[in-house]
């Protein structure tokens, strides 16, 4: 039978329709064709082709711009939001008219590219790799977090045409807005107005209820718990989260950043071998810029498969409609071959 379900992080709800359940044989996705990476700008030696780096991981004698980094952040060539903007305008005042109001495009766009390797995924990064993408955003949270003008950081990771990638060569996107976006601000409302209620974290506890069940947690490691939320909006939706309370990514430690990149590792690959040329989305949700989120707010990734598409009910009544109960989306993780020592050798699309 149908059965409704409410996420207690937005209080919004989701339709999780057993009836119409699907494993992940039943899932048809369209084959992704593979380029070669010889114009590829992100590639090692094509440091030219895109804006001046804004930051780098490499051997100190390594000069900027140039080839042998491990970890690259460029400014995006085709910015969504510009801090330029600031400086044209004079500021950030909302303008126009009570029906159609407009402010300045200010804010960043940066790029984070993974590798120099163009046919890496986030699977076939080692582990090692993986870690300095992560200090690598978490560098760059802490240096634009400098500039007050930032109310919020988005990172976020593309992969697959359906996914929104327009450059397979794997990377990483951050966006830093002046304002908290509307779907953050519901989450942070609903966490503030449990933990007035109960002077608990609602994620700590949802960590907690999660441990206890059992049942949709796909893995458990030192600093975090990888599981698919109970009212999983797409098939085989999973969340990362660590289990120490902290409100921002910012707070990432050594050990935790090593640890993560394990556990995201292992996630990625367990989805790779259960669907080919799997297109997801990969999200940070982390409290914005600022005190007053720290006692309320718990950070976490979630990461999205692009197995289903939005369409009429969804844009029209905000429910999703779910064919994969996540129950079964876990069991299905947990039992995925691992075959962890083949990792390398997986190749694929990214954003």
């Amino acid at each position: 039978m149908p059965e409704l379900r409410k996420d207690p992080t937005t209080e919004t709800w989701v339709v999780i329709s057993q009836e119409r359940s699907k494993r992940p044989s039943d899932f048809k996705l369209p084959k992704e064709t593979k380029t070669t990476g010889a114009n590829c700008p992100f590639c090692d030696g094509n440091e030219d082709k895109t804006p001046p780096e804004v930051y780098a991981i490499g051997p100190p004698e390594r000069q900027p711009n140039t080839p042998g980094w491990s970890v690259r952040v460029v400014s995006n060539k085709f910015p969504a939001l510009r801090l330029e903007e600031w400086t044209a305008n004079g500021g950030l005042e909302v303008g126009g008219f009570e029906l159609a109001p407009k402010m300045p495009g200010f804010g960043a766009h940066e790029v984070v590219v993974e590798s120099p390797d163009h046919y890496a995924t986030l699977a076939s990064h080692s582990q090692e790799q993986l870690d300095l993408v992560l200090k690598a955003l978490v560098s760059r949270h802490r240096d634009l977090a400098g500039d007050n003008r930032m109310g919020y950081i988005q990172i976020f990771k593309n992969w697959g045409h359906l996914g929104g990638a327009s450059l397979e060569h794997t990377h990483l996107q951050i966006i830093v807005l002046p304002r908290t976006p509307m779907v953050v601000a519901q989450k942070l409302r609903t966490a503030q107005d449990y933990f007035r209620r109960h002077g608990l974290c609602l994620y700590c506890d949802l960590i907690k209820f999660e441990r206890d069940n059992g049942e949709r947690i796909i893995e458990e490691t030192d600093h975090f718990l990888v599981f698919a939320p109970y009212a999983s909006r797409f098939p085989f939706e999973t969340w990362i989260i660590p289990k120490a309370h902290q409100h921002s990514f910012g707070q990432l430690t050594d050990e935790q950043s090593f640890d993560l990149s394990g556990a995201l590792k292992r996630l990625i690959r367990r989805l790779e071998l259960t669907f080919e040329d799997l297109p997801y989305n990969l999200i940070w949700q982390t409290a914005p810029y600022g005190p007053g989120y720290e006692a309320y707010y718990h950070w976490h990734l979630e990461l999205l498969p692009r197995l289903t598409l939005i369409a009429g009910f969804e844009l029209g009544s905000g429910y999703y409609i779910n064919p994969t109960a996540p129950e079964a989306a876990a069991d299905s993780l947990r039992e995925a071959p691992m075959a962890l020592a083949l990792v390398g050798a997986n190749h694929g699309k990214g954003d």
